[in-house]
């Protein structure tokens, strides 16, 4: 694409938040555009183009100083400045390090992980081009399953199939709205999470959805502690429960159905096995508690009628459960959606069009959406030598405890013992619980290479950072089989700096290492455009959709695929036929009780779903001491932490800090008004943040967005104050069970206090200090 010289070009690109327009002037990115096709662009959109250029931009390779000065394992990370380094430097120091951890520890030290969304670009998609990398290396320790939803990803499986293959099933919005009467939903449909979508989305088109489902006449019912999880136009019944008490509201639920004759025995007969196993448990045969509405209601803190009259209504009508990603994000998490799914299978409308459940409608803006699912353009990483993986969210756990044995989905592993963190498009900084512990965790390792655009907090914290091109940056292609629209990404501008695309990183490295070719194939980046494209329309062609050829695309900007010849009903062919297309589980069926997981013998995860009391909830003996249960749900303002240092996020921020949101009643007993700043704290940490009294977060409940960058006020010393609000160094970090080793972070409570002492400076956004070389 021309480059601009003087006035303004314009050049197709694409974010997670949306497609745009780069508008260029004088070869500086100075606006976005929105895709004309997007009926509600994303305002986070506002943010990219300041960000592109922000004073936190990274223009150099850069060496902490310790780290120079005494090599690896030298200094504290966090707490020294940099200094900066030509790029054959940079990278001679990187070669070395691997050279050595590979002779002296074997490559199972190096743990490569690279979690993180990254791009919207399929080809510069960071973590595979690391991944593919260390493969060719000779292998790595990685990581398995997602932050967003890793006890769902574990146990489903085992009850009902893949999940991500779940994902791309969901019964389509045009069906819900023709054929549901009643729509409930466990953690709300959040339209703010709408805005996004990995890889990259055209059209934002869930509230349109929603809307038409609601003029259609679907009741909405949302069970949160949050009201806006719900929108206004919804007019959603709200009920209120303790958070983290999902499972019991849905036992008492599933009580009422037995106890009331409502539930299908025919369907639970046919589709499932396992109900036997579980309906002592239920009514109370095997341990003298029967989990019914009032048992649920003393748990919940909600009214016990409710629970019975919304399992009548469930019954009596088309009726489609929904689960947020967040509901597993606790201890126990996995119990959620085993019981969900269990819930579902005795209304007996699975498979049938707007019966049933769902997992994660409004999570992102693609659930739900009706498209022909075609293969998005991917690069292959290849297999790991190695075959070493950690649960994902287990970092701190397996930095502190080398050697140490855990249990994983009815496996008994052991920590490798780490010597070098390589991370590439991604920010543990946001992600991981107990930032406190972490940053202790990432002392431990010889060395952290990182690969980064901005001084993020994960930059922060690194030995070597090499500095990383951003989207506009450099060619690419956008999409994801949940959309309709693939999507040409021009590079409109030069690199920032000194900056480099990741792949031109890693193909400098292989070539100091030895194996140049074998990672580029002999190709650059335009011809890697040119052969993912066509391996695309070759695909697509076997589902008899005809794609232009490459020339075409890249000049219109866009493709979008023919719309589906009929919407999805998820298991529409498993109810037809649970013989011709059985699930992939163990017996074919949904499993209510599952034979393999009660095989583990976990205590924490027994054979068929149960309530388990959460390390941490309103019901605890520490809720005496921490009375607030927190909530760090995802931003409206940004996506995870990408974007925290744009234009919409800054100006969400009160005094500098992350809202946080309070009921009156919980700030008026403790002197709190709206637009003061807070302390809020526990055991393992706290955080400043600036607060917003409002109505629509239940009583007894703080909601503090995650993603805003991790500002400690003593980089160096353990324990800091963040005084930005970065929930996460409030959060617990443990696994959810043994069997999925899942996060916890909604398993967390804390007590607020209004914080009257001169407010430090929020140093998230200047850069660290750096040295001349």
């Amino acid at each position: 694409m021309p480059r601009a010289t003087g006035s303004a070009i314009k050049h197709h690109n694409a974010t997670h938040w949306g497609a745009v327009s780069a508008v260029v002037e004088d070869g500086r990115l100075v606006a976005v555009e929105p895709f004309t096709k997007d009926p509600h662009p994303s305002p986070i959109l506002d943010s990219v183009a300041g960000a592109v250029h922000d004073r936190t931009r990274i223009t150099e390779p850069m060496v902490r100083a310790g780290y120079l000065e005494g090599g690896p394992g030298s200094g504290r990370r966090g707490a020294e400045p940099f200094v900066p380094v030509e790029w054959d430097r940079a990278l001679d120091l990187v070669t070395a390090e691997l050279t050595r951890i590979k002779r002296d520890f074997g490559n199972e030290a190096i743990y490569a992980g690279c979690y993180g969304w990254a791009s919207a670009g399929r080809f510069n998609h960071a973590p595979t081009l690391a991944h593919r990398f260390f493969n060719q290396f000779g292998g790595f320790t990685t990581s398995v399953n997602t932050y967003s939803f890793a006890a769902a990803e574990v146990i489903m499986p085992h009850i009902l199939g893949n999940f991500l293959s779940i994902l791309m099933q969901m019964t389509d919005w045009p069906v819900i709205a023709d054929h549901t009467k009643l729509f409930v939903t466990f953690g709300g449909l959040p339209l703010k999470n709408t805005q996004i979508d990995s890889g990259g989305s055209a059209e934002h088109s869930t509230r349109d959805w929603l809307l038409i489902c609601r003029e259609a006449g679907v009741e909405f019912v949302s069970i949160s502690p949050l009201k806006d999880d719900a929108a206004d136009f919804l007019e959603a019944e709200w009920i209120t429960p303790r958070p983290s008490t999902d499972t019991a509201i849905m036992l008492g639920l599933a009580h009422t159905l037995v106890a009331e004759g409502l539930y299908d025995r025919a369907f639970l007969e046919r589709y499932t096995v396992g109900f036997s196993r579980f309906l002592p448990y239920l009514m109370g045969v095997a341990d003298g508690v029967p989990k019914d509405a009032d048992w649920a209601a003393a748990i919940a803190g909600i009214d016990a009628e409710t629970i019975r009259n919304l399992a009548r209504r469930m019954a009596a009508t088309r009726t489609m459960l929904n689960v947020s990603w967040s509901l597993q994000r606790c201890d126990h998490g996995e119990q959620s959606y085993w019981m969900a799914t269990t819930l579902a299978a005795m209304l007996g409308q699975i498979g049938l069009p707007g019966g049933g459940i769902g997992y994660g409608y409004a999570a992102v803006g693609a659930v739900g959406r009706p498209n022909r699912k075609l293969a998005a353009p991917k690069l292959t990483a290849g297999a790991n030598p190695t075959g070493r993986y950690i649960p994902v969210a287990r970092i701190s756990d397996m930095l502190l405890n080398p050697g140490a044995a855990f249990d994983y989905n009815g496996q008994r592993m052991t920590y490798p013992d780490i010597k070098m963190v390589y991370w590439c498009g991604g920010n543990p900084f946001h992600h991981h619980q107990d930032l406190n512990r972490l940053v202790e965790a990432w002392q431990t390792p010889d060395s952290i290479i990182v690969h980064e655009p901005w001084w993020t907090p994960l930059a922060r914290y690194a030995d070597i950072v090499l500095p990383a091109t951003t989207t506009f940056e450099r060619n690419d292609i956008g999409g994801t089989t949940r959309d309709r629209y693939l999507l040409a990404m021009h590079q409109a501008i030069e690199p920032v700096g000194a900056a480099r695309n990741d792949f031109d990183i890693f193909a400098d490295l292989a070539n100091r290492l030895g194996f140049r070719e074998a990672y580029t194939e002999g190709r650059g980046e335009m011809e890697w455009l040119r052969h993912l494209y066509d391996v695309t329309r070759q695909s697509a062609a076997q589902h008899e959709v005809e794609m232009p050829g490459f020339e075409e695309f890249w000049q219109r900007g866009y493709f979008a695929s023919p719309p589906p010849a009929q919407p999805d009903v998820f298991l529409e062919a498993f109810r037809n036929d649970p013989e011709a297309a059985p699930l992939a589980t163990p017996s074919g069926k949904i499993e209510i009780f599952s034979e393999t997981i009660d095989s583990f013998g976990y205590d924490d995860c027994p054979g068929h779903p149960v309530w388990l009391e959460p390390i941490e909830w309103l019901g605890a003996e520490k809720a005496k001491d921490y009375p607030l249960h927190l909530i760090s749900n995802q931003p409206r303002t940004r996506l995870h932490g990408q974007m925290d240092n744009g234009k919409l996020s800054r100006e969400s921020k009160i005094k500098g800090r992350e809202p946080a949101w309070l009921n009156s009643a919980d700030a008026q007993a403790r002197g709190i008004t709206d637009g003061d700043v807070v302390r809020l704290f526990n055991g393992r940490g706290a955080c400043l943040a600036g607060v917003v009294v409002s109505e629509s977060v239940q009583p007894r409940v703080v909601q503090l967005a995650t993603g805003a960058w991790y500002d400690p006020l003593d980089p160096g010393a353990p324990g800091s104050l963040c005084k930005h609000g970065n929930p996460n160094v409030l959060t617990l970090d443990k696994g959810s069970s043994r069997l999925g080793q899942g996060p916890v972070a909604h398993s967390c409570l804390v007590e607020v206090e209004r914080f009257d002492g001169p407010l430090p400076e929020i140093t998230a956004f200047t850069p660290p200090a750096v040295e001349p070389a």
